[in-house]
């Protein structure tokens, strides 16, 4: 492994015209918080002299401190030390005043991990299947909607476009090549960046809404890394758009009346000799397979809070919109919340398709292999497949709005377990704080339905 020294050196030299360093910390959000710092303060990163309080990890998506998770004042916001996550010391190149930018993770100041981090949050549940001798082999997909960079005249979004010369495209148009072509070079754009930062995208297509795009990651045998690359994808896709003049979003539903964005992730597990535990030569899950989905379909609904983790992420939640709504597996079938795809026997795999593209990379990946570990030790059956339409099975639903969500969240065994108690009342408490703040909001529409009433 190259010595921090040696990481530094080879840096600087290949990139002389680097002037700052942004040090990124991901919050409980994957909102990045951290500070620019001249280019010269890399080795006192590396050597642990970078620090921010605590409370990062106690924020609301407005940077509110929620004073009730005890990591404010109570704490007297105090500072712990960020080490550089391994790898992720890159060029910037969107930006033209000379950026590099690294990831840390928090620890406490005897070097242990920092609860409250979610990186670590996973890295605790990889050691449980570690345990069993299985590594996750992980690939996550994203989608985003790219809107204008100004809002409309009552405040809303419309897609945004990089010229007024393309054609509209009517109806849905998944998959088209003329939104592809019309948004090219800034996707050109993106893809360079992301060899530049060593982000594994592989494809990029667009999705049925108006201006709604995914893009696919190359599987990893990390699945901290694989979170990894998701962070620096958003940076990108949101800084190669701004720059020119567009928003990338990744709400949930930014639109009520279009397919909202979701992240799935495809996951196997592999043995020390590197062969997929997961393989088979029928679409049919092999029996440790068949427990893991059995594991995840079990602890799905105490995991909603993590797979929708705002106001916003419920109101994708919706039948026929290729949102799941209930724990349902099933073979080739897109509807349903844990599919196996159609794929070579080495590469059988479940893809859980039930998260918001708002979600924290690091603590959907934490539920699901903790949801798939849970399934295996206990020897979890997953019922019968789902064949056709998935949504006709209503006898088991998700939770569908935040108040059943944080209170399964809250009162779970299995979170606990997996996710550790301290961290459960931190998210939780996170959480809450944020959704009774938003409710307390009087919206315009509230005016509209109800000024007159009475």
């Amino acid at each position: 492994m190259p010595t921090k020294s040696s990481v530094i050196d080879a840096f600087t030299k290949a990139h002389p015209q680097a002037r700052f360093l942004d040090v990124l910390l991901p919050d409980l959000a994957a909102t990045l918080r951290g500070k620019r710092l001249r280019i010269d303060a890399l080795g006192s990163v590396y050597t642990g002299g970078f620090r921010l309080p605590g409370s990062m990890f106690a924020l609301d998506v407005r940077g509110n401190t929620i004073e009730a998770t005890g990591l404010g004042f109570d704490d007297g916001d105090a500072d712990r030390p960020c080490l550089p996550v391994e790898g992720s010391l890159v060029d910037v190149p969107w930006m033209s005043e000379g950026v590099a930018q690294i990831q840390v993770s928090m620890t406490e100041p005897d070097g242990l991990p920092f609860f409250g981090d979610p990186r670590h949050v996973l890295a605790r549940v990889v050691e449980h299947l570690a345990a069993l001798g299985f590594t996750p082999m992980v690939a996550l997909e994203i989608e985003f909607y790219v809107v204008d960079g100004r809002r409309t005249e009552h405040g809303g979004i419309r897609p945004g476009r990089l010229t007024g010369d393309a054609p509209e495209q009517p109806g849905k148009q998944v998959n088209s090549m003329a939104r592809i072509e019309e948004l090219s070079p800034i996707l050109a754009e993106i893809s360079r960046a992301c060899e530049i930062q060593s982000v594994p995208a592989t494809s990029t297509l667009a999705e049925s809404g108006p201006g709604q795009y995914e893009v696919n990651l190359r599987h990893v045998a990390d699945a901290c890394l694989a979170c990894d690359h998701v962070i620096r994808l958003r940076r990108i896709v949101q800084g190669v758009f701004l720059k020119h003049g567009l928003r990338a979003t990744f709400m949930a539903k930014p639109y009520a009346e279009q397919p909202g964005s979701g992240t799935h992730i495809h996951v196997s597990l592999l043995r020390p000799d590197a062969s997929n535990a997961f393989a088979s030569e029928s679409l049919e899950p092999n029996e440790l397979l068949r427990h893991a989905i059995g594991g995840l379909a079990r602890s799905m609904a105490d995991s909603m809070l993590l797979f929708a983790p705002t106001v916003n992420s419920y109101k994708r939640i919706r039948p026929e919109c290729y949102v799941p709504v209930a724990p349902t597996w099933g073979l080739n079938n897109r509807g349903v919340a844990l599919r196996i795809p159609a794929d070579s026997a080495q590469n059988r795999r479940v893809e859980h398709r039930v998260a918001g593209a708002d979600v924290n990379p690091y603590l959907l990946t934490a539920a699901v292999l903790a949801g798939i570990h849970h399934g295996i030790t206990e020897r979890l059956e997953p019922g019968p497949p789902v064949s056709g339409n998935a949504y006709g099975d209503d006898t088991v639903l998700l939770p569908s709005s935040w108040e059943r969500a944080v209170s399964g969240f809250e009162d779970s065994a299995f979170v606990a377990k997996y996710l550790g108690s301290n961290f459960q009342r931190l998210f939780a408490t996170t959480r809450r704080a944020e959704f009774r703040a938003f409710s307390n909001q009087i919206s315009s529409l509230e005016y509209d339905w109800y000024l007159g009433t009475g």
